[in-house]
């Protein structure tokens, strides 16, 4: 089972891919839990380079070719090993992140970014999806609080970017939810930490 968390900057989706992690290792299952960019030695290099808020001059290819490589060396890595080996694997951001970031809201060519993504993953496809859906108020409001209370030394790139940004990566992540409601499922960030780890577990209970 590969479970994915995508939303935008703040939407609580690490919170809950932590929560779901702890209710699974409760109920014994084998699992692996990752994130994106980073989930490897190589990719701690370059999630510096892509978080990095220096990086002003980052051209929206070269942040694309970054995003790729990084998920191409975890699934090698990390994602396809544990699926092979028969184990659960939670997620926090996919390539779903960079559809929406890159193409949506960096406007990149999306035939570019499906193919990249197809090689990158060596096929491998998420079973579920779980989308934090939040305004862009919220989301940016509380990551920035984040940031606040445990400063990542300047890596907060995309929290600085224009809130027309946020917005279009927003309504990126509803279309592919509406276009994949098999894959997706989209929840409202507003509902409290407790109340969204319960609808959340109850979707993957079926499946331990």
């Amino acid at each position: 089972m590969f479970i994915t968390f995508e939303g935008i900057e703040g939407c609580g989706k690490s919170t809950q891919a932590r929560r779901l992690v702890n209710r699974l290792r409760d109920a014994s299952v084998s699992l692996v839990f990752t994130f994106e960019p980073g989930g490897t030695r190589v990719g701690r290099d370059i999630r510096k380079i892509l978080l990095d808020s220096e990086n002003r001059s980052l051209s929206p290819l070269a942040e694309l070719f970054l995003y790729e490589a990084d998920r191409a060396q975890h699934v090698k890595e990390v994602i396809r090993p544990a699926l092979e080996q028969g184990k659960w694997v939670v997620c926090d951001r996919f390539f779903d992140a960079t559809t929406v970031y890159q193409g949506f809201a960096r406007k990149q060519d999306m035939k570019l970014i499906r193919d990249l993504n197809e090689k990158a993953c060596f096929g491998i496809m998420p079973d579920r999806t779980f989308l934090i859906d939040c305004p862009v108020d919220i989301g940016l409001k509380r990551a920035l609080e984040r940031n606040e209370a445990a400063p990542e030394d300047g890596q907060d790139r995309f929290e600085k970017e224009e809130k027309d940004f946020h917005e279009a990566v927003r309504q990126g992540y509803l279309t592919m939810a509406q276009e994949d409601p098999e894959r997706f499922t989209v929840l409202d960030c507003r509902l409290n930490e407790d109340e969204l780890e319960s609808v959340i577990f109850e979707y993957v209970r079926p499946f331990i």
